[in-house]
């Protein structure tokens, strides 16, 4: 399949995906998201904090997309994204829960710096053709539940998409685009997104 086809066919199920999520994220409230958010802080409010065993830095959700943070808790939840720490974490959360924290995240940022890259950003450029189907060429999303990639962390990347090669992570999607990467190809990608100017932040304490 041709990737302009694949693009089309990846936009239309996107934006179908919004009329499911929306009138969930339309109650979201920061403010409740901010206090409900608190045990989460533990990981995603430090600076360079790592998980073990993979070793990978947590992700920044700060500025993140509401439907994307919103897909994912629900994915941790369900038990879909394998994560006993996140899955511990979201198991009794409520949909109402889950918005508010998805609004509470949207709000926030901007990034204090720019993640360090030590891949091949230009060779991932050269193979990103499928992925800026959804991810755009800055990384940041063509829809609003396509999450923003642009100064991810590059190790957390890899990880993402080594789990959606192997199938840990089920989404039909991503588990059918990331098939056929290689270690390389997977290495590659991560450096080229995380080397794109991003919005994303690690969720500090406010004044």
């Amino acid at each position: 399949m041709k990737s302009t086809t694949i693009a089309r066919v990846l936009v239309a199920i996107a934006f179908g995906s919004l009329i499911t999520t929306s009138s969930v994220l339309a109650q979201g409230d920061p403010v409740a998201g901010e206090s409900k958010f608190f045990n989460c802080k533990g990981c995603h409010g430090v600076p360079g904090y790592t998980n073990a065993y993979p070793t990978y830095h947590v992700p920044r959700l700060g500025g993140q997309k509401p439907l994307y943070i919103t897909a994912a808790l629900q994915a941790y939840r369900s038990g879909t994204r394998p994560h006993p720490t996140m899955q511990a974490n979201a198991w009794d959360l409520s949909d109402q829960d889950i918005a508010d924290i998805a609004a509470f995240l949207t709000d926030y940022g901007p990034p204090e710096d720019q993640p360090v890259v030590t891949g091949n950003a230009r060779a991932g450029e050269t193979k990103s053709e499928t992925c800026v189907a959804c991810h755009g060429d800055d990384g940041k999303g063509i829809a609003p539940n396509f999450p923003m990639l642009a100064g991810q962390y590059e190790d957390y990347l890899r990880h993402a998409l080594t789990q959606y090669r192997d199938g840990a992570r089920q989404q039909a999607l991503m588990n059918g685009i990331a098939a056929d990467l290689s270690d390389q190809d997977i290495a590659d990608l991560a450096a080229y997104y995380a080397s794109k100017p991003g919005e994303l932040a690690v969720i500090l304490q406010r004044d």
